[in-house]
């Protein structure tokens, strides 16, 4: 059986790109070629019955990178009919986009239609953080008190008047609670109160829309009894921001053919001479995709970073972190048994200040110089929905010669041109970084992440 991907691999070196040349005349790019024609059509079909007053965008066609003619890396192949890298059949108009907004989303609307690029022209735009009115936070405290009240009032009186629905917050047969009355609180009484819009129950492919199981409680969301019935409604729960994640096409075809060829999965791990082929085609795209001399890729994204900055830095280093990065980076910085110290979000101002006192105080008591000093931040904050300031911290990176390490889990595949990441937004070359963490959860509709930097740092990792 033929393998998905031959890597070619000249001596002595280890590489899995080779040189094609003419790429105009590749079976592969002609493949790719097909696509477009269905879009085109869609397109047309799209803006006649949507938007007939919009001027229609320029036709859709290759772009110069790949109809050029000139030498560009590429994966070598032998067998171009597998799925596993190029659709078996390109698909037709009706194919593509067949409801509009639901699982591939397609947009044909020009006033939607943007390129994510940062005009160097106007200055950044520093976004702040809205404070919530008084009033607003008031009516919360005040609202949660009442809920409290309430739920303490309940659990007192039934206690003594219906026994049946707090057996189990009270000793049977000498046994100890595994909950106590304080432990249980907020999920019987505050969370309880909100099941019927938390915790739906879903299937289908996590597109703009997505397909709910209906439900309903007789017993205030004790128990729940599904209906049978389904509910159509707008996904802003899950990720998959690019698509990847189909009910069917390409990206199915490939997950069917790679279950078929190498199973569920490799059943141990790469350490212990687990890596099969995918992972190394999956890391050499990877390198080419986001620009860096070498990648490693991890089967997670949280344990991404919670494994590898400890492994990056320890005792007498220092960690400067933003104080809205994320939990996974928290849990690694807290197990490296580095020095911890953290800048307000997104503020450039106020991280050049504790750069100063840091580096010029060195470490507490001793004052002995940093071992290493790592400034750890988010590309693009899914929480806050701010952008980093990139060119000012490379800016100050020169300066006080620290290293960066940049999460991109949520702005690879979203931000740039090219959707390569804040440095694609910014245009700021990535071997200008020394970490770039990415995941393949948001973006790409699968599993996983991956730490990207120069090859002698991906070689100790």
């Amino acid at each position: 059986m033929p393998y998905p991907i031959k890597l070619n691999l000249p001596s002595p070196s280890l590489y899995i790109f080779e040189e094609k040349k003419l790429l105009s005349k590749s079976p592969s790019m002609l493949m790719a070629a097909s696509y477009l024609p269905a879009v085109q059509q869609t397109n047309a079909r799209g803006r006649s019955r949507d938007n007939s007053s919009i001027p229609s965008t320029p036709a859709l066609s290759l772009s110069p990178s790949i109809t050029a003619s000139y030498e560009d890396n590429t994966l070598s192949e032998d067998d171009e009919n597998n799925c596993l890298v190029y659709p078996i059949t390109p698909p037709t108009s009706e194919q593509i986009f067949t409801t509009v907004h639901t699982e591939f989303g397609h947009c044909t609307n020009e006033v939607y239609r943007c390129v994510s690029k940062h005009d160097y022209t106007k200055p950044f735009e520093e976004q702040t953080m809205e404070e919530p009115p008084y009033y607003i936070i008031f009516a919360t405290h005040i609202s949660l008190f009442i809920l409290h009240l309430l739920g303490h009032m309940r659990n007192f009186f039934g206690k003594w008047f219906v026994k049946s629905y707090f057996a189990h917050l009270m000793p049977q047969n000498g046994y100890a609670l595994l909950n106590t009355n304080f432990d249980s609180f907020f999920t019987r009484w505050l969370r309880g109160c909100m099941t019927d819009c938390l915790c739906q129950p879903v299937t289908g492919v996590p597109g703009h829309t997505i397909v709910i199981l209906d439900r309903h409680s007789i017993d205030n969301n004790y128990t729940q009894t599904y209906t049978g019935g389904k509910t159509h409604a707008l996904n802003i729960l899950s990720y998959n921001y690019l698509g990847f994640s189909q009910g069917g096409g390409c990206c199915s075809d490939a997950v069917k053919e790679s279950i078929h060829r190498y199973g569920i999965s490799n059943c141990g791990t790469c350490l212990e001479g687990r890596s099969s082929e995918l992972h190394v085609s999956a890391e050499a795209l990877v390198v080419r995709f986001v620009g860096t001399e070498d990648v490693l890729i991890s089967s997670m994204g949280f344990a991404t970073n919670s494994t590898f900055i400890p492994a990056l830095v320890g005792k007498g280093s220092l960690i400067i972190s933003d104080e809205l990065n994320h939990a996974s980076i928290r849990i690694g910085a807290r197990q490296s048994g580095a020095y911890i110290r953290i800048f307000k979000h997104n503020d450039m101002s106020s991280l050049e200040s504790l750069l100063r006192e840091v580096i010029s105080q060195g470490q507490p008591k001793t004052h002995h110089v940093w071992k290493k000093v790592l400034v750890i931040v988010e590309g693009l904050y899914s929480m806050e929905g701010t952008v980093l300031n990139l060119p000012k911290i490379v800016e100050l990176k020169q300066i006080y010669k620290f290293h960066l390490y940049i999460d991109e889990a949520h702005s690879i595949g979203a931000l740039g041109p090219r959707g390569r990441g804040v440095t694609d937004y910014f245009n700021i070359p990535p071997s200008s970084i020394d970490v770039l963490m990415g995941t393949f959860t948001k973006s790409f509709g699968a599993a996983g992440g991956y730490i990207a930097g120069p090859k002698f740092l991906i070689d100790c990792l």
